[in-house]
């Protein structure tokens, strides 16, 4: 079995299309083109940690990825995210790679989601990209949202204002011009493009304060119990697109509104079908979308397929 160090993957994923690749993967499941079986899902005293896998029809691997987030690790001088994925034969079973990304590829597998749905749903014109939160997704967020849109202007706010300074530090010598805002009102009130990135597990963000034409994507409630919107903010959404409707009701964002009988499991439109053309996603400029992203397995596919095979093909380049 190959194993693949965190430096060795960054060293390849600088030349794989994620983006690309995960579109792909988003459409091959929602055409029913995957077998993504329910997620593991281990609650821990400090965090959590969630084992995701699956396999697209005909691929000759199939993956399986452990992912942990453990938020107060920060205080320790660690990442809150870690993890590995694991890519083995789909013919035979045999472990193939072990990619210990250490949660890198996870961290940007989510952040490639946040793009995708941005460049189908979010509004041309936003004057600016809204992040709440200040951690590592809320960065990586914002820097491949700023890839597919036009938009290089960004408002940021966390819970502590000291964290959401740092944030705006780190892109201090880029192209992309971020403002540390001290009120979330104020932020949701001035962005059209709106990225949420926390663990919270109670609103933030009120149907009331959003503006018509707004588009948000939602990507901190990924197991039960976690919740960034106001459900009535979730009712009042003209599109509710999710990654994956069997996971999103459980796990996601939609599922305080699914619970109170605000909206109906009928009113979800998966990405893959938005992607595909199936579905049609906005339609006006003034309409409210949500995109509800939870992670699906078939982004670990796309993204440590990927890495793989840039990393083979050098390797055999060289024997």
């Amino acid at each position: 079995m190959n194993i693949l160090d965190l430096q060795t993957i960054k060293d390849h994923l600088d030349e794989v299309d994620v983006l690309n690749a995960v579109e792909k993967n988003f459409v091959e499941y929602s055409n029913g083109n995957a077998n993504v079986p329910p997620v593991g899902h281990l609650v821990l005293p400090d965090g959590d940690c969630h084992i995701k896998y699956g396999h697209i029809n005909g691929d000759p691997f199939f993956v399986i990825k452990v992912a942990s987030g453990f938020h107060n690790n920060t205080q320790k001088g660690l990442n809150a995210s870690t993890g590995l994925m694991l890519l083995c034969s789909a013919e035979t079973g045999a472990p193939v790679a072990l990619l210990q990304d250490e949660g890198h590829l996870t961290d940007i597998r989510t952040a490639v989601a946040g793009a995708v749905a941005g460049k189908y749903l979010a509004v041309a014109d936003a004057d600016s990209i809204g992040i709440v939160g200040a951690g590592v997704q809320a960065e990586l967020q914002l820097r491949w949202a700023s890839r597919v849109s036009a938009c290089q202007r960004a408002l940021v706010w966390n819970r502590t204002s000291a964290r959401a300074h740092e944030l705006r530090e780190k892109f201090a010598a880029t192209d992309i011009d971020v403002t540390v805002v001290q009120d979330i009102e104020e932020l949701v009130a001035r962005s059209r493009h709106i990225i949420t990135t926390t663990p919270s597990t109670s609103p933030l963000i009120f149907s009331e304060w959003v503006q018509p034409g707004t588009h948000i994507t939602a990507v901190g409630a990924d197991c039960p119990g976690k919740q960034e919107l106001d459900a009535t903010l979730v009712q009042r959404a003209d599109v509710l697109v999710v990654d994956s409707v069997s996971q999103c009701v459980g796990q996601g964002e939609v599922q305080s509104a699914l619970a109170q009988g605000l909206i109906a499991e009928t009113d979800l439109v998966e990405l893959g079908h938005v992607i595909g053309g199936e579905t049609g996603g906005r339609s006006n400029d003034k309409q409210i979308s949500i995109a509800d992203l939870t992670g699906v397995a078939v982004q670990d596919i796309a993204i440590a397929r990927s890495v793989y095979d840039t990393w083979h093909t050098s390797n055999a380049g060289m024997s």
